[in-house]
């Protein structure tokens, strides 16, 4: 059992913290920029919620044609679907679970790869992932399907205080990255969302986007299963609205009931191997009793 153990974990790593992630054992004591007590903490810390959740921010994010343009332009997604969810994996968890130190590092280094990124898209708009409007979009996009993602695959009975106080704390990073007027509720995430409606359109990148998702290449053959229903799982969080525009067969309650049942199974295993995670290693910092 400990063999298995060990491998689940291995493999759950290597998606969540790559080469350069942050040094989270040190130094102790160290909060970060939230601390244990934080929403922050409690969203970010469960892998499964948190890739689900990254598949459906991901989709939400490229319905906006700039953001899409920059990154289609911009890098190598296409060939690399996989590493970019690390890079973002490991953005947000050096930014929620690090020393403050290492996540001032992370946002002074995204901040540097932004200011490097305009052009113009295809409808001949110009774009800079600089521009705080966009950076906005992004933000909000995300967050919402991150506490989607926890909600629906980690932790339904979240109170509605909790969620605005998670939406309060994560917008620091946004501002820190450069965002202006960044909602800081609930409510100010879904009528900010709702008055970006018209903005967003699904063309053929973003057809190519989802047909990317939802064929995401797997860490190995055994976890091909696995990953199609974790990438299923994720286009299930995401808006009716959403999942209309991409041409999504939108689920009937009770499928989703069972797609939610199946990441309840398929998360107990890794929910039981990871013992060092990056939430274990913070609280390890911290002092603090073992996580779960």
């Amino acid at each position: 059992m400990e063999f298995l153990r060990t491998r689940i974990e291995a493999s759950v790593l290597a998606i969540s913290r790559p080469p350069g992630s942050a040094d989270f054992l040190n130094p102790p004591g160290d909060p970060g920029l939230f601390g244990p007590d934080s929403a922050a903490w409690q969203v970010h810390s469960d892998f499964t919620a948190m890739l689900t959740g990254g598949v459906a921010a991901l989709l939400l994010q490229m319905l906006h044609p700039l953001p899409l343009a920059g990154v289609w332009d911009h890098s190598n997604f296409q060939a690399d679907m996989l590493g970019r969810l690390r890079r973002t994996a490991q953005f947000i968890a050096g930014t929620t679970f690090g020393s403050r130190a290492d996540a001032e590092r992370f946002i002074a280094h995204v901040r540097r790869i932004h200011a490097g990124i305009s052009g113009v898209g295809p409808d001949g708009q110009p774009y800079a992932a600089s521009d705080p409007q966009l950076l906005t979009w992004v933000h909000a996009a995300e967050v919402s399907c991150f506490l989607r993602g926890y909600l629906r695959y980690r932790n339904p009975d979240f109170s509605a205080a909790d969620q605005d106080r998670y939406f309060a704390e994560i917008a620091r990073v946004a501002e820190a990255l450069g965002a202006q007027d960044v909602p800081r509720s609930r409510t100010g995430i879904e009528d900010y969302i709702e008055t970006m409606r018209p903005q967003l359109v699904c063309d053929q990148r973003t057809l190519k986007t989802l047909e990317l998702v939802l064929n995401a290449p797997s860490p190995n053959a055994l976890a091909v299963p696995w990953t199609r229903l974790m990438m299923r799982a994720g286009v299930d969080l995401l808006p009716d609205w959403a999942q209309e525009m991409l041409g999504v067969t939108q689920r009937s309650p009770a499928r989703s009931e069972l797609l939610r049942r199946s990441v309840a199974v398929a998360a107990a295993p890794m929910r039981w191997a990871v013992r060092n995670g990056s939430i274990h290693l913070a609280r390890r910092r911290m002092g603090l009793p073992p996580f779960g």
